[in-house]
């Protein structure tokens, strides 16, 4: 399999998807490299970095760059492997039978049959389109819709699975994950089938992101490359990376005059929040402030005097200091 290449010269546009905005991506050298390595070495890829420096937007970046498949799904404490895999709608079977036992001559094996209240999960489709979209079509009730593909996707052209935060899941859900990257199947128990990645079509790129909440296993972190996301370290090419950023997202709203005073400020409270131990405002909070700018006045008069008003709602949010 050839490595996809990702464009590192130019802006991505990323539609809207679902409960995903609208955005603009630019790849850097070392994210290009990693995802490439990922899929050479046919290896999760980590993402790590803190907040706000566009751990989860890369990988919808990647699939929209190379016309993959998008697919995401956020881990929490109580997520298990299961969960990434299949649901099954307990409830909505036991709501069924309660149904049917009032109905004469109802054909309970057939409306109460397991595979009516399984639905496929993320790594499902991922693994295994087609066998998910019959699975999704037989479901009397699936709590999902069916992912959002782009114009013409066909499997063969790949996915693109994001899980999203795996620091907040119990060890064990890493180490379940990759034993069934590792092996391309699970076993679906309410069927007794398998569902094995095809041989038709490419593995999914999987890409995992961490904010460090919790350490991750050992064995786990062997088996995935890593990419560690930061900033530039110094104030000067920090602006400049701000300001690169800014332009990308805000090429009309906001003038470059607006995008280097913003940039500015934000450089200056970060070092701040820094010096003092506290969370300290990145990229997203100078976004979000551009974005808040470029609705709330077109004149770059304005904008600059709307900066000196709303900075500190965008970039000072740790409580103040008591003395």
């Amino acid at each position: 399999m050839t490595p996809s290449l990702y464009p590192t010269e130019t802006a991505i546009e990323l539609p809207k998807l679902g409960s995903w905005p609208a955005s603009v991506h630019l790849f850097d050298a070392a994210s290009a490299y990693a995802l490439r390595a990922a899929e050479a070495a046919n290896r999760p890829l980590l993402v790590r970095g803190e907040p706000g420096t566009g751990k989860s937007q890369l990988a919808r970046a990647a699939a929209v760059a190379t016309d993959r498949l998008f697919l995401s799904v956020v881990v929490n404490a109580r997520t298990e492997c299961q969960d990434l895999q299949w649901h099954f709608d307990a409830v909505g079977r036991l709501g069924e039978a309660q149904t049917l036992a009032r109905v004469e001559d109802a054909d309970l094996n057939t409306r109460l049959h397991p595979r009516r209240f399984l639905s496929p999960g993320a790594l499902w489709w991922a693994l295994d389109w087609d066998s998910a979209q019959a699975q999704w079509e037989t479901c009397a009730n699936s709590p999902e819709a069916i992912p959002s593909a782009p114009d013409d996707w066909q499997s063969s052209q790949g996915s693109v699975l994001l899980i999203d935060e795996i620091d907040k899941a119990d060890t064990d859900l890493p180490n379940s994950l990759l034993e069934t990257l590792g092996n391309g199947d699970f076993t679906v128990p309410y069927t007794g089938a398998s569902v094995r990645q095809s041989s038709q079509n490419p593995p999914p790129l999987v890409i995992m992101t961490t904010n460090e909440e919790r350490e991750l296993p050992d064995a786990f972190l062997r088996r995935c490359l890593v990419l560690h996301l930061s900033l530039p370290e110094t104030d000067d090419a920090l602006v400049q990376f701000l300001c690169q950023r800014g332009a990308a997202h805000f090429p009309q709203g906001c003038s470059e005059a607006v995008r280097l005073r913003a940039a500015r400020q934000l450089v200056e409270d970060r070092n701040a929040a820094l010096d003092q131990g506290l969370p300290p405002p990145g990229q997203a909070e100078y976004l979000d402030i551009l974005r808040a700018l470029s609705n709330m006045a077109q004149d770059e008069a304005e904008q600059l005097e709307l900066l000196d008003a709303i900075r500190d709602f965008v970039l000072k949010k740790s409580p103040p200091s008591r003395p």
